[in-house]
Parts: structure tokens; sequence; C-alpha cells
């Protein structure tokens, strides 16, 4: 990155931020408290507020990078698992599930024609009934938020994938996930740095084609 993305998407990057990431985070939260979990809520991040939610290092990655992260939100997966063995997964899936719902809400102004997006050999061409900046602000909303549900659901641990997908795999693979588990923060920092400076970008060959699914899905184009 060379510098700051211009003031739209800065804005853009502030709402997800705002709203994206905090709703993300609380889904987490009220599922785990559904699940009779109250360690989210000792822990103050049962709420929508977003000083609860934000982190520094995460929150300045969107903005530079445009990709980020907020604090994980703490859970007792023995509290959890008391209640039902599927509890952690959906506590898992419910951050991923919420910002689908949020893509899908900022799809409606697309979807009934007060913005058209065309897609042209990889790039896109906006034409609206709305302010140019506005439907600028809700593509960027609605990809990011679409972007953060993909990267989420990968079965890779700490995400929220990894504990989908060792409570929906076969027995076996559970167990090969329990096995990398402790490698899966390094594995995602590699694929995060092969696209960075190796020039190999294996994350967004892993994440564009579901990525461009949905938003063709959302969008109708």
């Amino acid at each position: 990155m060379t510098g700051l993305p211009d003031v739209t998407t800065l804005v853009a990057y502030a709402i997800v931020l705002l709203t994206a990431f905090s709703v993300h985070e609380f889904a987490h939260a009220w599922t785990a408290n559904y699940f009779g979990d109250d360690t989210p809520r000792m822990n103050g991040r049962l709420t929508l507020n977003p000083l609860a939610h934000l982190d520094p290092i995460g929150s300045l990655m969107l903005i530079f990078a445009g990709f980020g992260w907020a604090k994980p939100v703490p859970v007792s997966l023995y509290a959890l698992e008391r209640r039902s063995p599927a509890a952690p997964m959906w506590v898992a899936l419910a951050g991923p599930l919420s910002n689908f719902l949020m893509a899908l809400l900022a799809a409606i102004p697309f979807r009934i024609g007060l913005i058209k997006l065309q897609f042209f050999a990889g790039s896109y061409h906006v034409s609206t009934h709305l302010p140019n900046f506005l439907a600028q602000i809700l593509f960027t909303f609605l990809t990011t938020n679409l972007l953060l549900m993909v990267f989420n659901l990968l079965p890779i641990f700490p995400l929220d994938g990894e504990k989908v997908a060792t409570y929906a795999f076969p027995p076996f693979m559970a167990r090969v996930l329990d096995t990398i588990r402790p490698y899966g923060p390094m594995v995602l920092l590699l694929l995060i740095l092969m696209g960075s400076f190796a020039g190999v970008n294996l994350l967004g060959a892993i994440l564009n084609p579901p990525l461009m699914a949905f938003l063709r899905v959302l969008l109708g184009v």
C-alpha cells in the first residue's frame, strides 16, 4: 500500500469498523449468551458499542491494507457444550452470518435498480440514481462484508470456520484440524505474506471465487 485510500473508501471503511465489525462480534456474544454462556456478557461484549469490540491494530490494517479484524469474543467451550454439542459451531457461524445479512441489506439498492453494476474484464462500472459517493460506499460496504464472511469461514484456527468444520467434518478430518490447530496463525500469516511480498496471491485465489459468486448472486449481475 503506497498511501491512504480515497476519501470515499475511508468513509466506507469507517462504517465497516463501526457496524460490520461490531455486529459480527455482537452476533458471537449474543449467540453464546443464548446457549447459556455468560462469558461474553461478563467481559462487556454483549453490546453493539464499537469501543467494546474494535482492535486498534486490526482497525488500522483495514484502513491501510483494506482488511482488518476486531477483538475476538471470549467464550467458554465447556459452558456451551454442556448446553449442546453444536453450540460452539453456532456461536462461530453467527459472526459470518451477520456479515452476510449486512451484505444482503446493502445489496437492496442494487437489486431495486437505484444502483446498477456491470462487470467488464475483472473491473466494474457503476451507474446510479443516488449520489456516486453513496453508491461507492454501499458497494465497498457490501464487498467488505462478503470478504469478512468468506475469510472467516476458512477452516483454519483461529477463524470461525475452524470451529464450524470441527463440528461438521467427519471425525477423522476433525482430528486433522486438531493436529494443525497450533499452526493455524502461522498458516494465515504465511498466506497473507505470500501475496504481499512473494507475489503469490494464494489467499486471493482461495477467496475470490466464492466472493465473486456471492457478489453476483446478491447483485444479480
